[in-house]
């Protein structure tokens, strides 16, 4: 870790240490608000080790702790995390070739690592970028996770600390970087307005399921372009 420390250049490193103090901050976030919902406290810290997604692992307490289908939560979390295939091809090349180094970068591909590796050009800069980013992210998610979670157990009252918006508050934040195209922009929409619709029918989860629908506008728009 130190020698890839060593290899990135001062800015670079100085980027990537500072995405990985708002990564620890994120983590205590998820930690805190997944025990205060009632949820057990190793729940959050098994998560943060195993799935390792933010933006999963918060679709998945939210759903649960608003009474959801777990089914439905899984289900949601997995689709979440399918923009993570395209990025792992993009950085396939810094990953190395042995099943143990796949494994492990497989797990550790975020958006943020694989943004600050495909920015790179020179190769051990690329590489040193990805796995001093990934191996940061991880350590510092469940470092705050940790923190977060035996922080919950004290918190009575979530509402009074407006945890109770910070589900919805940090998954917007987590979307908002996406939305720079029109097809992006469209689909997001049909989604919403299809949540909205069926949210009061429907038990929870399942409004973000049908919401998916609103990738079809996108297609549809991009085959009327080509």
């Amino acid at each position: 870790m130190r020698s890839l420390w060593r290899t990135l250049d001062r800015e670079l490193a100085r980027d990537i240490a500072l995405v990985c103090v708002a990564c620890a901050f994120v983590g205590a976030s998820f930690g805190a608000i997944t025990v205060s919902s009632g949820l057990p406290v190793w729940l959050p810290m098994l998560m943060s080790v195993v799935v390792f997604a933010g933006a999963a692992q918060f679709m998945f307490v939210a759903i649960i702790a608003s009474g959801g289908n777990p089914i439905a939560a899984v289900i949601t979390g997995l689709l979440v995390n399918t923009r993570l295939l395209p990025l792992s091809f993009a950085v396939g090349d810094v990953i190395g070739k042995g099943w143990g180094a796949r494994l492990l970068g497989a797990h550790i591909t975020t958006d943020e690592n694989a943004a600050f590796t495909v920015a790179q050009q020179d190769p051990r800069q690329r590489r040193a970028a990805f796995w001093t980013c990934g191996i940061g992210l991880f350590l510092c998610w469940n470092i705050g996770t940790l923190l977060g979670a035996f922080g919950g157990t004290v918190i009575s009252d979530t509402d009074a600390f407006g945890l109770d918006a910070a589900f919805p508050a940090v998954l917007l934040a987590l979307v908002l970087p996406s939305l720079n195209d029109g097809p992006t922009q469209r689909a997001a929409a049909v989604g919403v307005v299809i949540a909205l619709a069926t949210a009061p029918f429907l038990t929870p989860g399942v409004p973000i399921l049908l919401a998916l629908a609103g990738v079809l506008a996108s297609l549809g728009k991009r085959k009327v372009a080509t």
